[in-house]
């Protein structure tokens, strides 16, 4: 669907336009790659990544903070599709602690689904997240044990806490018996051959190509260092260190279980070294919006129609490129952003060590440039049979001036009651009075198609002497699916949509015809 290398041609022109020398300097290095189902595909790194006169390169390993929520959340799947994890029985079968914790006075049923959904009630708590994140696990026990005061009720609202994903960690670690570290990566990390990606610095060996941390307060005019911050009880929801090309793994990984959802059943997807890992329908379930994040301010230059938490993922609902799944990290030394396009695969990687860097802003403005570039499709859509020979029956009818009640098999009881056949048959005559006669060379049905909201959905053009017609099926899911609607209608200048319908993510929908 994409050819990879005016992908690449696209990608260096997209990171050459955003990282100016404004932003570079917020960081004394960072690194920036555009990525396509697994592999980089074009990379910008710039700086020293120790201040010592060694460049960057798109091999140095950065801290990626909560980017590892991630793969935390894939290993909870993992061990709840193994039977060992139940995300929606009480939190406190795996975390007895948390029997203490209170909203408004009064004791609270957590599930492990509250917390990884991050609509578990605990507030916001980056500030004192990143301070805590190498304390002990008996500190943190403690802590919990103490009582923790809820800000919502669990279940009702969007609040992320570090605290409460951690609690995940000490789930996987009740029921392995083990450190969470190892289980994420005997789990995920050496499954999908992610050697560079590890839980703490000194894990790598001596003069490994690791990037040190920075702070500035001067717009990068100056720079200080920092050290990292520790690896303890709250390390697996930030900890990891990783390079661009081993995340670039990790996306396509993650994001090639939306590839085609319809081929899947246990024995193919099990047969998939990826499925070993994890089943499509487990990665789909990470990357799906469970809890509402307010929009609140328009991101410049995108139009959004949702965003929500999935699994340790942030999942947006672009109004022109579909589901573009993302996670920030940041850490006092370090800013760290990944994000992917599930219709086709293209991801953007970036990190900085210094935590002014602002890798999510540079991220999502690279990624929605070389989306444009490439006039990348929004989702990709595989009607049923069943859809596409309805459409075509009453394309036929049309050009053939036929009474649309000669399709009256193919529909459901309402459908001609909702709308009576004369009614339909006046305003189909109204609107060929409008665009004249169907053409009789208008090229062949399949290619006339132009949009699909889903399986169920169709729509296409009937080209005629003055204009064009716009013809839109949707089928109800019966045993042998059938049409509940279809209208026809003038279609405006653009001759794809109806007159005075205002622009969908469905416009940008893909069709494939297999």
């Amino acid at each position: 669907m994409i050819e990879e290398a005016p992908l690449a041609a696209h990608a260096r022109d997209a990171l050459a336009a955003r990282l100016d020398g404004a932003t570079l300097r917020r960081a004394p290095a960072s690194i920036a790659a555009v990525t396509y189902r697994g592999r980089v595909v074009a990379v910008c790194a710039d700086g020293e990544p120790r201040l010592d006169g060694r460049p960057t390169t798109e091999k140095t390993i950065f801290r990626i903070a909560s980017m590892s929520k991630s793969f935390l959340a894939a290993t909870a799947l993992a061990l709840r599709d193994d039977g060992l994890l139940d995300l929606h029985a009480p939190a406190t079968d795996y975390v007895p602690e948390l029997v203490a914790a209170r909203f408004d006075g009064s004791p609270v049923a957590l599930t492990l689904d509250d917390l990884l959904s991050n609509r578990g009630g605990l507030s916001e708590d980056n500030p004192w997240g990143d301070a805590h994140l190498g304390v002990s696990r008996a500190h943190m026990a403690a802590v919990v044990a103490a009582g923790l005061t809820l800000a919502s009720s669990p279940g009702t609202e969007y609040q992320y806490s570090n605290l409460g994903i951690s609690l995940i960690g000490r789930a996987i670690e009740s029921v392995t018996g083990r450190p969470v570290e190892d289980v994420v990566r005997e789990r995920m990390l050496d499954p999908l051959n992610l050697r560079h990606t590890r839980p703490s610095a000194d894990l790598y060996g001596e003069g490994a190509d690791l990037a040190a941390g920075f702070r500035t307060f001067d717009d990068g005019s100056t720079f200080a260092a920092e050290p990292f911050v520790g690896s303890g009880a709250l390390a697996c929801i930030g900890s990891l260190f990783s390079t661009v090309h081993d995340v670039a793994r990790w996306a396509h990984f993650l994001g090639s279980a939306f590839d085609d959802p319809s081929t899947d059943n246990a024995a193919t997807d099990g047969a998939t070294a990826d499925g070993a890992v994890l089943s499509a329908a487990s990665r789909r379930e990470l990357q799906t919006a469970r809890t509402l994040i307010p929009i609140g301010s328009k991101p410049p230059g995108r139009e959004l129609d949702g965003i929500g938490y999935g699994y340790g993922l942030v999942v947006e609902h672009d109004r022109r490129f579909g589901r573009i799944v993302q996670h920030a990290g940041g850490l006092p030394g370090f800013s760290s952003h990944m994000r992917w396009q599930t219709a086709t695969g293209i991801g953007v990687i970036v990190y900085g060590n210094s935590d002014a860097f602002g890798a999510g802003a540079v991220a999502a403005d690279v990624l929605a440039d070389v989306l444009t570039r490439v006039d990348a499709p929004a989702f990709v859509v595989r009607p049923w049979p069943e859809t596409v020979a309805a459409a075509r029956r009453i394309d036929e009818l049309i050009a053939e001036g036929r009474p649309l009640s000669d399709a009256a098999g193919l529909l459901t009881d309402n459908v001609l009651r909702d709308v009576p056949v004369d009614v339909r048959e006046r305003r189909l005559a109204a609107a060929l009075a409008e665009v004249g006669a169907v053409r009789a060379d208008a090229v062949p049905f399949t290619e006339r198609i132009v949009a699909a909201p889903d399986r169920s959905a169709l729509r296409w053009v009937v080209p005629c002497v003055r204009g064009t017609l716009v013809c839109d099926v949707h089928l109800v899911g019966l045993h042998e699916p059938l049409v509940q609607e279809f209208a026809i209608r003038v279609a405006d200048a653009g001759g794809r949509k109806p007159r005075d319908e205002s622009a969908r993510v469905t416009d940008h929908h893909l069709v494939a015809l297999d």
